[in-house]
């Protein structure tokens, strides 16, 4: 596994903390309904992502998720101004604005998804990962989904495969407790989501989704296992959500009491202490991370503000496109 130093730590803290206040602008732009439809927020998972990313090659592996999808693509290098601007439907998106909240997407990146059928993107994880092992890629996906998604069929389809062809492919599950206002223990008679892994024989193991050094040694032997021709494992993290399900939960199934339990482990917290405790940058040096967060953030929003929407014209050149059709003339 790549060493985790000083450097790791603050880079951790600043991308995290980023990601928190990017999705924060996204709740208050979406009360000015600068942002519509539905919006699926990260708020308290950010180490799941922080932990995988260093595990990762980010020459060459892939990410696939659910809707809960906009500060991965931004972790994988995605311009977070393009990503603001998709969420406000604008034509400097990274779907041109076309995708919206869950439905971001970079080829360019590595990010596929963004899916808003739940349990859809488990099929296609284990597709794409199919896809690196036929071309010889020596790329791993990482395919992610929540707790609702592993009560999908698709899922027991995708493991049995995955464990037969020996794909390149890493299953975690962010288990927030929550599928959406649902608790495990209401769905599944086993409330060890990774146990599910058993039954293929599948390397499988629960992990502290809060802390992103935990997450980045269990996620690196797995994306070795996967890379080196050992095929898949299935990770469960354990994690949580501070906000709703998505901005419309009125969050009746748990007491502000719960939540404010789980900020007491807040990850940003937790590695703001370990820099602090380790002396890896003073307070003047953290005063300016956060500057830097603050600054970032209201560039992305002015981006986006600033944008144009799309021409008319560009809906009939995304959904419909024939040569020999000439009542519709494109310009993509």
């Amino acid at each position: 596994m790549k060493k985790i130093t000083k450097e790791v730590y603050l880079k951790w803290y600043e991308d995290m903390l980023f990601w928190r206040k990017f999705e924060d602008k996204l709740a208050a732009v979406y009360i000015q309904q600068k942002v519509r439809g539905f919006l699926h927020l990260y708020n308290g998972q950010e180490a799941v992502l922080a932990g995988s990313l260093h595990a990762m090659d980010l020459s060459k592996d892939k990410m696939i998720t659910a809707y809960r999808n906009h500060v991965q693509p931004i972790g994988m290098g995605v311009d977070p101004r393009n990503v603001m601007a998709e969420l406000y439907g604008k034509v400097t998106g990274t779907s041109k604005g076309m995708g919206g909240s869950m439905h971001i997407f970079s080829k360019e990146k590595g990010f596929y998804g963004g899916h808003g059928i739940v349990g859809g993107q488990i099929p296609l994880g284990a597709g794409m990962a199919f896809a690196d092992k036929y071309f010889k890629r020596d790329a791993v996906t990482l395919c992610y989904m929540g707790d609702g998604a592993v009560r999908q069929g698709s899922l027991h389809e995708s493991f049995n495969l995955a464990m037969l062809w020996k794909l390149p492919v890493v299953f975690i599950c962010e288990n927030n407790g929550y599928a959406m206002g649902t608790s495990v223990a209401r769905t599944s008679f086993s409330t060890d989501i990774w146990k599910l892994g058993l039954g293929y024989e599948m390397p499988c193991g629960p992990v502290d989704g809060m802390d992103p050094e935990t997450v980045a040694k269990e996620v690196s032997k797995a994306v070795e296992r996967a890379r080196s021709g050992g095929g898949p494992t299935f990770l469960e993290m354990k994690t949580y959500r501070y906000r709703g399900h998505s901005m419309s939960d009125a969050q009746h199934y748990r007491t502000k009491d719960e939540v404010e339990e789980y900020k007491k482990i807040d990850p940003i917290n937790q590695v703001l202490e370990i820099i602090k405790e380790n002396k890896y940058a003073s307070d003047d040096e953290i005063k300016k991370i956060n500057k830097r967060v603050k600054d970032l953030v209201t560039e992305c929003e002015k981006f986006a503000d600033e944008s144009d929407y799309p021409p008319v014209q560009q809906l009939y050149d995304m959904v419909y496109e024939q040569k020999d059709y000439p009542f519709l003339p494109h310009k993509l």
